[in-house]
């Protein structure tokens, strides 16, 4: 089972969340409690997907709590997503709740 690595790079109130490998129902949480620790004080986060390989629906409400964390103090950014990564976006309709470059 692929896991999910998180790297971050925080800079003056921006935060850049890399993640490579999957992340779906079993490594959700812990990209959850990444995002409740380090989202204090960030004006824009930036989540990079470019070697991310799948997301699940447990993967999207993770997204979608970041964004609503953000919508309060920021805004925030998803980028680099793969052509499948995209998809699931448009099918879910997430292509229009978050703002994905």
């Amino acid at each position: 089972m692929e896991k999910l690595t998180i790297e971050k790079n925080a800079d003056n109130g921006k935060l850049t969340v890399s993640l490579k490998g999957r992340l779906d129902t079993t490594t959700a949480p812990s990209l959850e409690s990444e995002f409740k620790s380090s989202l204090n004080g960030v004006t824009e986060l930036i989540i990079d997907l470019k070697e991310l390989i799948y997301i699940s629906s447990a993967g999207l409400r993770v997204l979608l709590s970041a964004q609503k964390v953000m919508n309060k103090q920021g805004k925030m950014l998803v980028k680099n997503s793969n052509n499948d990564i995209r998809d699931v976006f448009e099918v879910t309709g997430f292509i229009d709740i978050l703002n994905v470059e």
